[in-house]
């Protein structure tokens, strides 16, 4: 197709098409008919082919007229709809929130720390899961309002990145009621020999955890690790093995998952950051998930 084709030229064919001929097209368009002829043959000749021809008194589409006119068809209906579509958006706005989850972080901890905003009216909620640096690059790139995760972003020479604390929830041990007897007794020692999952170093939190079973002379029996912390709690509630989750989850694991807690994780800390590119946030939205006090 040549780079002079142009939809002026197709409407004119298409109003000639409908009308049947030029100067039914011509009378509807409030045109002369040489001027409406003249653009035709334009198109024609940008296309390369032979849209219509004489047959009678008037003039009958080609094979490719055919083609033409279905397809002009389609675009000229869309335009149609154009003016609607446009007040529709304007009449009832959406407000745009795009948010990157990193993948160390729960996903039931995102649906807490979301929940003053998903029930905004017209809110459109994109949410992107990926690791922490690729995020971060996003975000950088304003791809992103805000990145959700388990640690704050590093300093970095060329990128001004804030991170904004969100909130802190201390560790607890959960069981399925098959491993929770055994699990509870004599905790956390039952650790040493019973099946444990875990997530991996994607998650801030793992660091913590291995610490943790230095201290307490623990070496655990490690059947599953897991960047996804669903799956983690997924398969920990098939009674695969004991695994850690926020207190702040208690209540949704012991009501979805049906598992129970067996022991807290003593001094091991989940931490939960909103990153922006503004040390004073302006998105309404990532406003109403940070503190009264940010």
């Amino acid at each position: 197709m040549s780079l002079e084709f142009n939809y002026r030229h197709l409407y004119y064919f298409w109003v000639v098409a409908k009308e049947g001929g030029m100067v039914r097209a011509a009378d509807r368009l409030g045109m002369a008919v040489q001027t409406v002829s003249t653009q035709v043959r334009e198109l024609e000749r940008n296309l390369g082919v032979t849209l219509l021809k004489p047959a009678g008194r008037g003039l009958v589409l080609t094979e490719a007229g055919v083609k033409a006119l279905n397809q002009a068809d389609q675009i000229f209906q869309l335009g149609q709809q154009l003016p609607d579509l446009v007040r529709q958006v304007v009449d009832q706005p959406t407000i745009r929130l795009a948010v990157g989850i990193a993948d160390g972080i729960s996903k039931l901890v995102v649906r807490k720390l979301m929940d003053p905003v998903i029930r905004t009216h017209n809110l459109k909620l994109l949410c992107h899961e990926d690791e922490f640096d690729d995020l971060l690059a996003d975000l950088a790139l304003h791809r992103l309002d805000v990145v959700l995760a388990d640690r704050a972003a590093p300093l970095h020479p060329n990128i001004k990145l804030y991170s904004h604390a969100l909130g802190v929830s201390e560790m607890s041990w959960f069981a399925s009621p098959g491993l929770y007897q055994a699990g509870y007794q004599g905790f956390p020692d039952s650790l040493k020999t019973l099946p444990v999952l875990l997530p991996t170093s994607h998650s801030a939190v793992r660091a913590r955890l291995d610490h943790w079973f230095v201290q307490n002379e623990i070496a655990p029996r490690i059947v599953g690790e897991f960047e996804d912390s669903a799956l983690l709690m997924t398969f920990g509630a098939s009674g695969m093995g004991i695994f850690p989750a926020p207190d702040l989850l208690a209540e949704e694991l012991t009501g979805q998952y049906d598992v129970q807690r067996i022991g807290r994780c003593d001094k091991v800390e989940e931490y939960f950051f909103a990153i922006g590119t503004e040390k004073k946030v302006m998105h309404p939205l990532v406003r109403k998930i940070l503190p009264d006090d940010a």
